[in-house]
């Protein structure tokens, strides 16, 4: 993912809402999101070329996003596929805080990422750069190719469009609308990541069109109070058009 918003406990009837955004190479090989016949507790898209997934769901209520970090300098050829720290989140049991010392025992592996993770009881976020986790209050929060919340101009649009979003629940119109945000700000607000200022360009807008790499899904996913949990998905071509859309629905086992 190169987009994840989150509403944490600010609406009464949803006590989770996020809204995500893939980009990724369009060459590199992916799967709608579908329960997986190899692992049937997973719901999620799935990368065909690493076998794991940047975004999903399990029957248990856990709800598990990735970003990687944005910095040339900090590439780590040969490191394991960091779609498999999500698999791993969504098959474990364990209290959200018990899962973050997981992940920071094995963080080290791996390139530089960050992982959002909720069982709907707590929300916990870890960020491999400074190699911490931690819980997270209620609120609206926005996590891109950096650290949570960082002030990048994608960033702080997408959790401005998100509080108005929320605000017109059950409607995922809103939700939608803003993952297809193609909007890019002044050169003189974009962040310097390392990469050149055509990339930086290219990747300012929460939704991306460009012709080997761009914006490949979009996903919303609404947890009810009762445990009730909702996952939609749009998948996009090369020139931003509808690929596909997917929507599952199931009551979680999670305790409530």
């Amino acid at each position: 993912m190169c987009l994840i918003l989150v509403g944490w406990r600010v609406h009464p009837e949803y006590p989770l809402v996020m809204a995500a955004n893939r980009d990724e190479f369009h060459e590199r090989p992916t799967a709608a999101a579908d329960w997986w016949r190899d692992r049937p507790s997973i719901l999620a898209g799935r990368d065909l070329q690493a076998g794991g997934t940047w975004l999903g769901v399990a029957r248990n209520g856990t709800v598990a996003a990735l970003t990687n970090y944005r910095d040339p300098a900090r590439i780590r050829p040969g490191a394991p596929s960091r779609g498999g720290l999500v698999v791993q989140m969504l098959e474990s049991s364990a209290p959200i805080p018990e899962r973050l010392g997981q992940i920071q025992s094995m963080s080290a592996r791996y390139a530089d990422f960050n992982l959002i993770v909720s069982d709907g009881t707590a929300l916990g976020v870890y960020e491999s750069v400074p190699a911490a986790g931690r819980l997270l209050e209620p609120g609206i929060y926005g996590l891109s190719n950096h650290l949570l919340d960082t002030p990048w101009p994608k960033v702080q649009r997408a959790k401005s469009q998100l509080a108005l979003a929320i605000g017109s629940l059950p409607s995922e119109d809103g939700l939608r609308d803003l993952l297809r945000d193609d909007r890019r700000p002044r050169d003189e607000e974009l962040p310097r990541t390392g990469v050149s200022l055509e990339f930086e360009r290219l990747l300012s807008s929460a939704f991306i069109i460009g012709d080997s790499y761009g914006t490949r899904s979009s996903t919303v996913l609404l947890l009810d109070r009762s445990g009730e949990l909702s996952l939609r998905e749009w998948t996009w071509l090369e020139d931003g058009s509808l690929g596909s859309e997917v929507q599952h629905r199931f009551l979680t086992s999670m305790q409530r």
